[in-house]
């Protein structure tokens, strides 16, 4: 299974190996042996799904404390353009940004460790997210980061005139007015 590392120390993109024939397709998205030789060994305690349309940002989300998770993110259905800012201090890549486009159809994955804050944006028409995540959601832990914060400059990729967030995702605090703070190991 072919692992790609980012510039960002932990974070990975997964690309899995696709059978396709007359009937369709068949691929591993997830074999717990092959992502612990990629250094990738976490157990995961709970699958997320959500459905959105074209304009949904979710994010810039994350946990704090005991409750932080690392997620291994992917799209089930349309396109995303998923993001992540390193919240790691002393990580070479704190206060970065990194982005990747998640489709249905190039069927790649992004581990996301914990530290990071992460949200995604709905680049099609509809789009289906699934996550699975190292630990349990916990309300009380709950940080965020702004998405239009003017220090990240992120390109979501859709007029942010066209972007629908909730109304705890409007309030969120830019970066160094954030929650919690997490060390790079």
């Amino acid at each position: 299974m072919p692992f790609i590392e980012t510039e960002f120390p932990g974070l990975t993109i997964f690309e899995p190996h696709i059978w396709e024939d007359d009937r369709g397709y068949f691929y591993e998205s997830y074999n717990l042996n092959s992502f612990k030789a990629a250094g990738i060994n976490k157990p995961y305690v709970q699958d997320n799904q959500a459905r959105s349309t074209y304009g949904v940002l979710r994010g810039l989300h994350y946990q704090i404390g005991e409750h932080a998770q690392g997620k291994l993110v992917r799209v089930i259905e349309g396109s995303v353009l998923d993001v992540v800012v390193d919240l790691r201090e002393g990580s070479p890549t704190y206060g970065k940004h990194f982005s990747i486009e998640l489709s249905l159809e190039n069927k790649r994955q992004l581990f996301v460790p914990r530290g990071f804050a992460h949200g995604y944006v709905v680049l099609t028409e509809t789009a289906e997210f699934f996550y699975k995540c190292d630990n349990f959601f916990n309300k009380e832990s709950e940080g965020g980061i702004l998405y239009n914060d003017p220090q990240l400059n992120i390109d979501w990729k859709v007029d942010l005139n066209d972007v629908i967030l909730s109304e705890k995702d409007k309030l969120l605090p830019v970066l160094g007015e954030h929650r919690g703070t997490f060390s790079f190991n």
